[in-house]
């Protein structure tokens, strides 16, 4: 699962998870919370922000503790370590965001169980130093922000005509409502992914052309 090769620069470990390997837009990993709180910016960017923090969190002390955890009772280790992190997010979200903490429900706590964060302990924390460690979870959880981010803007720009509740069409404006509810999510979800396939077909396109073109003009040189 999206692992690296040990040989790779640093830079590899930070900028994969942004897009060549973005946890949602790719793998479609963590598609519960990118469906469930997508509704809004405001949503969006606190939850990110809040997996974030976990993600990179659990995966430094993973990371530090690695090698004194027995091999048996690694999984339940690392659901602990990551169960310590989500009680820290969810009493620093009550405290600094209490009505978006209540709007999330569930989903703060059910980061526990995230597979994006598991996923990254096990297949790259727990067998990497700390350094590449921290590297690869800023990327992941920034290429989650992005991902949850990008659901969040559309959904409420198209459901709400509003960004960050700010109102964007004027008074006239009637919202599509259903970019607001649960289907809405899933539309979403489907457009951004057949952009992003779009793209990637696109740029392989391109580097197809280009490469053609090198061989027709080494051919012509020699």
């Amino acid at each position: 699962m999206m692992t690296t090769s040990k040989d790779a620069p640093p830079r590899e470990d930070l900028a994969k998870g942004l897009w060549r390997q973005n946890p949602v837009l790719v793998h479609l990993l963590g598609l519960c919370p990118t469906l469930a709180v997508t509704n809004s910016v405001a949503n969006s960017v606190v939850m990110g922000v809040a997996t974030f923090f976990v993600l990179v969190g659990s995966s430094f002390l993973v990371s530090t503790v690695r090698r004194w955890i027995p091999n048996e009772i690694r999984i339940a280790s690392y659901i602990l370590i990551i169960a310590t992190f989500v009680t820290v997010a969810e009493f620093g979200l009550q405290a600094l965001v209490p009505d978006i903490y209540k709007a999330l429900g569930p989903f703060v706590a059910l980061i526990v169980v995230n597979c994006i964060i598991l996923g990254r302990q096990e297949a790259f924390a727990g067998r990497n130093p700390v350094g590449r460690s921290v590297l690869d979870a800023v990327g992941m959880g920034a290429g989650f922000m992005l991902a949850l981010l990008i659901m969040g803007s559309v959904r409420e720009v198209l459901g709400s005509g509003t960004f960050l509740s700010v109102s964007l069409f004027g008074p006239r404006y009637e919202p599509w409502v259903i970019f607001v509810l649960p289907p809405g999510g899933f539309f979403t979800l489907a457009f951004v992914l057949l952009a992003v396939a779009w793209h990637k077909q696109r740029q392989t396109a391109r580097a197809r052309a280009r490469a053609t073109d090198e061989a027709v003009l080494v051919e012509r040189v020699a």
